[in-house]
């Protein structure tokens, strides 16, 4: 068994951590598989525009560096950890409306996804290189944060194109995505070390992505919550008090 985090930000977008101090955290604590999927904000809203000023986004310039750097640092993942690294973005269409804003993650893929194509475009493009398409936070998330709805209101249009919705936010799961048959993915949307108490998917399959990848697809996970012992990017944390979710 081992637990996987498919939803993690770093200092490429609006995280605290680097890539390699994201890896650090995440092997120290006996995690088996992690996304890195930092924002990818549109470029041609108001709101996209900020994230750029601001330097919270990737951008078109940016992601080839990204990309390598994720690349390198998996493959010392794995020989440091045995912990599989995949790329992703998370495709950020903000709105200063709930209601019109979507948050996509976009997991093992290689090529750049312009983030100001509509959504259906987007999520062909994630399933063209082979990746797996996320509903990030679909729901309200109980915090005060901006909310992001827009793909929830769009199941029917969109629903068969999208692989994954996310049942959890850090240490808060969402009854409206548990009581559906729709396939659900636990992730922490991690921003800052101390956000690896969360609940995680839990995994009984080879540890490799494609092996992740249909384990998710199938539904063969359970849902499992991380509470470490203490937060640490050096000493090893073991996991605790972990309850399946029903």
């Amino acid at each position: 068994m081992f637990l996987g985090d498919f939803h993690l930000h770093s200092n490429f977008s609006d995280g605290d951590l680097t890539i390699p101090q994201l890896v650090d955290l995440m092997g120290q604590n006996g995690i088996g598989a992690i996304a890195i999927t930092d924002h990818l904000c549109e470029e041609k809203t108001f709101l996209g525009k900020a994230a750029r000023l601001l330097d919270k986004t990737l951008t078109k310039k940016t992601f080839p560096a990204y990309m390598e750097l994720i690349k390198s640092e998996a493959k010392r993942a794995w020989q440091q950890y045995r912990m599989v690294v995949i790329p992703g973005v998370e495709i950020t269409k903000n709105s200063f409306s709930h209601k019109d804003s979507a948050h996509i993650l976009a997991l093992d893929i290689q090529e750049y996804i312009n983030p100001d194509k509509p959504l259906r475009e987007i999520l062909l493009n994630i399933k063209s290189q082979g990746g797996l398409a996320v509903a990030a936070h679909p729901v309200n998330t109980g915090k005060s944060e901006h909310q992001t709805r827009l793909l929830w209101n769009l199941q029917n249009e969109l629903g068969d194109l999208i692989d994954l919705w996310e049942v959890s936010s850090g240490p808060r799961l969402f009854p409206e995505v548990q009581k559906t048959n729709l396939r659900k993915v636990a992730n922490s949307d991690l921003h800052r070390a101390e956000q690896i108490r969360s609940w995680k998917t839990s995994f009984h399959c080879p540890k490799d992505v494609e092996s992740i990848k249909t384990s998710l697809l199938q539904q063969n996970i359970e849902f499992k919550y991380f509470e470490p012992q203490k937060q640490s990017l050096r000493l090893p944390i073991l996991a605790q008090n972990i309850t399946k979710l029903a």
